[in-house]
């Protein structure tokens, strides 16, 4: 777990969300409920993104009880029905509204250009997580948009609170600014154990 990006995030003016978002993703992080159980209490979200997981009904509810027990935030990706099951919040992909089930007061979206970021304005998104900021193993030869890129979509967002999203790490998180209230990663979260907090729930 990157400690420089936990000494950031406990540093940085807290909000009405957690500065630090765990993705789940199935194939660089299969086993989530290990990966949130090791997430600080208190300091973090998840995003449940286990498409296509065996299960994967069964596993949230798993993911969201965790969640609850570790105080961490929760918003299920791209599936309102599932939200509002758990009593959890909903992640609008591309700032994409859910269909025809009233989605969940707490809302977060990700977005990879200006129409996105407009479209999860326009969605009542909390925040919005804009991305790719640096070269990532989840956008494979993809370009990140840089920090300069990141800010300019941040301005867009507002009064969203921009969040940043893709090769996030303590080290080049300050390059980003004041502005930036909280990230996404998978990778710089993962531990198998976080100092300091041995307890289990």
């Amino acid at each position: 777990m990157d400690q420089r990006l936990i000494a950031w995030a406990r540093a940085v003016k807290r909000g009405p969300l957690p500065p630090l978002w765990f993705f789940t993703d199935a194939t660089r992080a299969p086993d989530p409920l290990a990966a949130i159980a090791a997430l600080p209490r208190g300091l973090c979200g998840v995003v449940f993104r286990h498409d296509a997981a065996p299960g994967r009904a069964a596993l949230a509810r798993q993911v969201a009880r965790l969640c609850r027990a570790r105080r961490l935030a929760l918003v299920v990706a791209g599936d309102a029905g599932l939200a509002v099951s758990l009593r959890a919040g909903l992640h609008l992909r591309g700032g994409r509204q859910p269909g025809r089930v009233k989605p969940p007061k707490l809302r977060t979206a990700s977005a990879h250009n200006a129409a996105q970021v407009v479209r999860a304005r326009r969605a009542g998104a909390a925040a919005v997580f804009i991305s790719p900021i640096f070269s990532t193993a989840s956008h494979p030869g993809a370009a990140g948009i840089g920090p300069f890129g990141w800010r300019r979509l941040a301005r867009l967002a507002a009064p969203v609170s921009p969040f940043a999203l893709g090769g996030i790490s303590g080290r080049r998180i300050r390059a980003l600014g004041p502005g930036c209230a909280g990230v996404g990663a998978i990778e710089a979260l993962l531990s198998s154990h976080f100092p300091g907090d041995s307890r289990r729930p």
